[in-house]
């Protein structure tokens, strides 16, 4: 980049989402996340790139989620992160971005599946995602998407056989896109999953798989709290 040249919108966007998962997973800080997104929001607007413009908007969306889901939730804005979600959504649609509309549409999901509890509003959005993502989004939203659908299915549904299915090819999807990071978070969920479902001897093995990565890959305190706390009481469970 030359002296005095401004970064685009997409290495804005680049950089911030890299900051955003730091923040999620390791630092806890989502402030310099939140200044490189809406620096990449405002970028686009100026040059009057509507998809990436929806883009910033749909992180902007994931960095409140995040925000979070590292406190209290009770306490969570939904109706900010809902707002970022459509308003970003409406764009997509009128852009003809349907990667970025899978995108747009698993975070309407996950607000109100994890802030609200309400499945029932929330599967549409995971459903109409998952289809859009399958076409044309990454490995990480298709693995988000396939992620969120197993909870149903192992959790809600009562369905661990076709929960696993899609827990695993989440891990799969996770594999392939190659984060450590969200490998480790991907252990955890599956191993979770797969005691739940009974099978105790696979999910021993994961729960001290996910424990070793978390730890391995430098995961947040909390993040590696939870990875402990889910193989400790796994193991009060078989004695």
């Amino acid at each position: 980049m030359s002296m005095g040249s401004e970064p685009t919108a997409g290495a804005l966007l680049a950089a911030g989402n890299e900051a955003m998962l730091e923040a999620a997973f390791r630092t806890g800080d989502y402030l310099p996340a939140r200044q490189l997104l809406e620096a990449a929001r405002d970028r686009a607007r100026r040059d009057r790139d509507r998809i990436d413009e929806a883009a910033a908007l749909t992180r902007l969306g994931m960095l409140l989620h995040f925000a979070a889901i590292g406190e209290d939730l009770s306490r969570a804005d939904w109706p900010a992160e809902e707002r970022l979600f459509q308003e970003a959504l409406a764009i997509q649609r009128e852009a003809d971005d349907p990667a970025g509309a899978a995108e747009s549409l698993f975070g309407l999901g996950l607000v109100h599946q994890v802030l609200r509890g309400d499945w029932a509003t929330a599967m549409p959005f995971y459903g109409e995602a998952l289809e859009l993502a399958e076409r044309y989004a990454d490995e990480m939203v298709r693995s988000e998407v396939h992620r969120h659908l197993g909870f149903f299915h192992v959790y809600v549904a009562g369905d661990p056989e076709q929960g696993l299915r899609h827990l695993r090819m989440s891990q799969v999807l996770r594999e392939r896109y190659g984060d450590p990071r969200r490998i480790a978070t991907g252990t955890l969920a599956l191993g979770e999953a797969e005691l739940a479902a009974g099978n105790r001897a696979e999910a021993m093995r994961l729960l001290q798989e996910a424990v070793y990565q978390a730890r391995t890959v430098g995961l947040s305190a909390q993040r590696i709290g939870w990875a402990e706390r889910a193989l400790q009481d796994a193991e009060a469970r078989g004695t």
